[in-house]
């Protein structure tokens, strides 16, 4: 069994308080989440309106088919409208 985990830095320009913060960053974790198959969450910068550190976790039997989830989560989150994908790693334990 693999589990891969995919971090992620994002910056949120068009956000104006914590609570429009909230409203993208719950829509995109809902959207990864049922889409993928792959557990979400917010894991850094909880108090700050304009960023985002988002974790995505996918275990699988295969560390190639687990890249390949977590590769297509990130471009998902690159192409999303309301996020700019400022940096990510994917590590495979």
């Amino acid at each position: 069994m693999v589990v891969g985990v995919l971090h992620v830095e994002c910056g949120l320009p068009g956000t104006q308080s914590i609570k429009d913060k909230r409203r993208v960053v719950k829509s995109l974790l809902d959207r990864l989440h049922h889409r993928y198959h792959v557990a979400v969450a917010e894991v850094a910068h909880q108090d700050s309106w304009r960023r985002a550190g988002l974790a995505v976790a996918c275990v699988s039997t295969s560390a190639r088919h687990a890249d390949e989830v977590l590769a297509h989560v990130a471009h998902a989150i690159e192409l999303h409208a309301d996020l700019v994908l400022l940096d990510y790693h994917i590590e495979m334990r």
